[in-house]
């Protein structure tokens, strides 16, 4: 007889990843990424743009576009600055 696993929601899984020190740590070194992507992301959506046209307003490729919002790119700032204009937003940085 096959045991049956217990699913458990994503935000389970995190608390409990989040009780080791060294991926709270790894986690935390990300945090810069995963608000680049998200405010991409969510910009570019309520704009109802896809990346391709994010992408060709920005003078980029979707590809590009792309690893912005999969957190697989360190972005310059003149590339920020470009997808801001895009989105007609502005750029904010706060260093803590």
């Amino acid at each position: 007889m096959k045991s049956r696993r217990k699913w458990i929601s994503h935000g389970e899984l995190k608390a409990d990843l989040m009780k080791d020190p060294g991926f709270r740590r790894e986690y935390k070194k990300l945090e810069p990424e995963f608000q680049i992507a998200r405010q991409i992301i969510g910009a570019r959506i309520k704009k109802k743009m896809s990346q391709e046209d994010l992408a060709k307003k920005a003078g980029t490729g979707q590809a590009v576009v792309s690893r912005l919002e999969g957190m697989n790119a360190k972005p310059s700032l003149s590339l920020l600055s470009r997808i801001a204009r895009a989105l007609d937003t502005k750029i904010n940085i706060t260093i803590r």
